[in-house]
């Protein structure tokens, strides 16, 4: 766990793409500070700007304007190479749509942040770290299963072994939740959570869900592109 510092700090934040009317802002002046350790829920309503604000802290996306600095990191002074470079370092992402490598068995799955990367944690050796995070997901048992035959469920704990294998300091989760029905969606928030306190590190997750929101310590609330609130839980 990384202490004593800002996770991420977002400042003056936009991002305007072009349609077919015109310029179209889906990000307005963000302006946040994410210290480390904190668990923080992006929540709004669809095209709130969400997901777009997500992948700008996480340098998937290139902002308009503005500035993120991941760990004391300025992601856009760097090219793409150097931004992937932070990204693998730094980043653990959970995607909605799970994003598994179809001609890929989850233990490979698993592995390829570990290889992209070159180093593992502590020193273990990559299939012994990678087996004993799907292990540690319950998926001990379908390491050679190709996505295709994985429920989403056991698909989305794969994603979550990938996210947390090489022990990122920082953990971001777009709407992991949203393909999966609700026992099982709630199954994986659970492991989530606890996967996180584990690990020490900061989780940012984007969600409608009030009742994932409120276990988070954090609710940042977009409209329209810009910030209406910025709460702590009551439960925090």
């Amino acid at each position: 766990m990384q202490t004593g510092t800002d996770a991420l700090a977002a400042s003056g934040l936009t991002k305007i793409v072009q349609d077919a009317t015109g310029s179209l802002t889906i990000l307005d002046d963000i302006n946040l500070t994410i210290a480390a350790g904190e668990t923080v829920a992006i929540v709004g309503a669809s095209g709130s700007g969400k997901s777009t604000l997500l992948g700008l802290l996480a340098g998937l996306d290139v902002p308009t304007r503005g500035s993120v600095c991941l760990f004391g990191e300025d992601l856009f002074a760097r090219d793409e190479d150097e931004r992937a470079r932070v990204r693998g370092e730094k980043i653990g992402f959970v995607f909605q749509s799970f994003q598994l490598l179809p001609h890929l068995t989850a233990l490979e799955n698993v592995l390829l942040p570990l290889e992209l990367a070159g180093h593992v944690p502590d020193g273990i050796e990559p299939v012994a770290a990678a087996k004993a995070m799907l292990a540690r997901v319950g998926l001990a048992e379908r390491l050679a299963h190709y996505p295709k035959y994985l429920s989403g469920g056991e698909q989305q704990r794969v994603a979550l072994a990938r996210a947390f294998v090489s022990r990122p300091p920082l953990l971001l989760a777009d709407e992991p939740t949203g393909s999966l029905d609700a026992h099982t969606g709630e199954a994986v928030i659970e492991l989530m959570f606890e996967l996180n306190r584990e690990r020490g590190s900061t989780l940012v997750l984007v969600t409608h869900d009030p009742d994932i929101a409120a276990r988070c310590a954090r609710r940042i609330e977009l409209h329209a592109g810009r910030i209406r609130a910025d709460s702590v839980s009551a439960a925090a």
